[in-house]
């Protein structure tokens, strides 16, 4: 082989190898538990990080969410006020094995998907310090059987009463959407919250002109009479009698919007509208705005039809999602909306 020839496949492989080595470069993340990972209840795991080109981490923090939970992590953040800090699962550092990781316990009493939250703290000197997260998504089941399931409220429930006013902030009207406390009791002697689908458990109403079933275990008041609540999981069953009487008001519920996915430049004021949601009646809406993903920003006027926050310095690209809620004048309530802004450096 001529050694020009040589020379062109050296340099070819050089190069290729370079742009390997460039995209192998990233940003810290949860190496272990993968995305998606089943987990046990109560079982103790490993947990990895990979620093990648984030230099300077001196701590690495791990929490617990529900796929749904609202993100209670505070960061180091002067705007944000009378924040909720969650516990902190584990503290990883340099000298933990393996470095910033660790023995990590799963929640014993937890089921269904579970979101693991890692935040590094990065030291910038006289600077102060910076946050980087990274998050999955891991489905967690019981170690033993069900023994037991049943709804955690009176019996039978009585929901409205004649002549309650239909102001808003009354607890039963038409249109009301609201969930049941379900819970499970197991062979291990450990009571879990199950009402959510993705635990297993299915819903059924005998009257869905009195309650409706939505999806995500959501139940709906539709009119007035009596009904009778069927919940099953792996081949328990439980029933509730539910009597409805609340204002006989035709109402039909808010239609929530969250608006569309977006990506942003860190630094960027972000706004979330929920100006497209709508309600059939024309009335006046209340909204809620909360963040289920990403560790805590500090979210501005969440009870507005705009919400805003400042997007937070990433190393690379990271998503955060939000839920938006709505309610009419009468108290109906709309499904949650759900919008994800992603993040990039």
């Amino acid at each position: 082989m001529k050694r020009e020839a040589r020379l062109r496949i050296f340099r070819l492989a050089f190069f290729t190898t370079c742009l390997a080595m460039a995209s192998s470069v990233h940003a810290f993340n949860i190496t272990k538990p993968a995305d998606g990972a089943k987990l046990v209840a109560g079982t103790t795991i490993t947990a990895r990080v990979d620093l990648g080109k984030d230099t300077g981490i001196g701590k690495v923090r791990y929490y617990w969410y529900g796929e749904q939970d609202e993100v209670l992590v505070e960061q180091d953040d002067s705007t944000a006020t009378g924040s909720i800090v969650a516990p902190v699962t584990m503290i990883g550092s340099i000298e933990t094995e393996p470095p910033f990781g660790g023995l990590l316990h799963v929640p014993h009493d937890t089921i269904g998907p579970m979101r693991l939250l890692a935040v590094a703290e990065i030291s910038r000197g006289r600077l102060g310090t910076r946050s980087v997260f990274d998050e999955v998504i891991l489905h967690v089941t019981p170690p033993t059987a069900l023994t037991a399931i049943d709804f955690e409220t009176e019996k039978p429930l009585q929901l409205g009463r004649a002549g309650q006013s239909s102001a808003f902030g009354h607890v039963d009207s038409t249109g009301k959407i609201f969930e049941l406390p379900v819970v499970g009791v197991f062979e291990d002697g450990v009571t879990r919250r199950i009402g959510n689908p993705a635990s297993g458990t299915s819903y059924e109403s005998s009257s869905p002109k009195v309650l409706r079933i939505l999806p995500g275990g959501l139940l709906q008041i539709v009119g007035n009479g009596q009904a009778t609540l069927t919940i099953t999981n792996r081949g328990r069953q439980a029933t509730l009698d539910v009597d409805v009487n609340v204002n006989d008001e035709p109402n039909e519920p808010p239609i929530a919007d969250a608006g569309v996915n977006k990506s942003v430049k860190a630094g960027t004021r972000v706004k979330l509208s929920g100006l497209k949601s709508r309600d059939p009646e024309g009335e006046a809406l209340y909204y809620s705005w909360i963040q289920v993903r990403g560790s805590k920003v500090s979210l501005l006027d969440a009870n507005n039809s705009e919400a805003s926050f400042l997007a937070p310095t990433v190393s690379e690209a990271r998503t955060y999602r939000f839920k938006l809620r709505v309610t009419d004048k009468k108290g109906a309530d709309s499904l949650p909306a759900f919008v994800e802004v992603t993040v990039e450096p």
